[in-house]
Formats: C-alpha cells, sequence, structure tokens
C-alpha cells in the first residue's frame, strides 16, 4: 500500500512541474495590438521596426469587419500584394489573432489597393 500512495505522489509531483514549465512559457508570449490605437489600417509597413517578436507571440488585428481583411502569406505574397500562396489563411473577423512563428511572418489585406497603400508588415520572430 505504501509502495502505491510513492508512485502516485511522484506521478503527482511530475504533473505539477509539467504545468510550471508550460505556464512559464505561456507567460512569456507578448500580444502586440498591431497600429496601435488605429488598428490595422494603411501605411502600417514601418510598425513592426524597434519590436521584438518572438514565437509563440501574439499579433492583435482589429478592423472594422467587412473593410479589410488579414492574409497570412509567403514573402512572394508580400512583396507582390497577392495572397500566396493558394492556401493562404484568410482572416476576416475584426479581431483577429494570430501566433507568430519562428522565422518569417508576413500579413497583407487583400482588398483592391489596401496592401498597395501599405497595409501590409512583415516580421522576423526568433
Amino acid at each position: 500500500m505504501t509502495e502505491g500512495r510513492g508512485s502516485a505522489m511522484a506521478a503527482a509531483v511530475v504533473l505539477c512541474l509539467v504545468a510550471a514549465v508550460l505556464h512559464c512559457q505561456v507567460a512569456q508570449a507578448a500580444t502586440y495590438v498591431v497600429g496601435g490605437r488605429s488598428g490595422w489600417t494603411f501605411n502600417l509597413s514601418n510598425w513592426p521596426h524597434g519590436k521584438n517578436f518572438r514565437a509563440g507571440d501574439v499579433l492583435v488585428f482589429n478592423y472594422k469587419r467587412g473593410t479589410h481583411n488579414v492574409v497570412a502569406v509567403n514573402k512572394a505574397g508580400y512583396n507582390g500584394c497577392s495572397s500566396s500562396p493558394r492556401n493562404a489563411k484568410v482572416y476576416t473577423s475584426g479581431k483577429d489573432r494570430i501566433r507568430l512563428v519562428k522565422g518569417l511572418n508576413n500579413f497583407v489585406c487583400t482588398l483592391p489597393g489596401h496592401c498597395g497603400a501599405g497595409m501590409k508588415i512583415q516580421i522576423i520572430a526568433s
């Protein structure tokens, strides 16, 4: 009977340690509101400058639903203001929350003329 309690106690300790490690990793992620108070709007391509983004950080794109979108694109999609690749993820809620991945993260608005007017951001997350 004592041996069973010891195993249960060891399992509980391991679970607590795993939960603590996961909590610390989640707590370190930052949340950024793209464009600040103005939200996801025009002339934002310089917005990421001076910020240190990490994989796991969350970008919040605030905009009036139906007036814009957010499309996660590859480098070609960013440079050409297109929905590249074809299966690019499109967000349209007006309160989109996107978790950054390690490396290059590109986002554009694909409504006509919006990306060309600076409604795009490129972020490198470490």
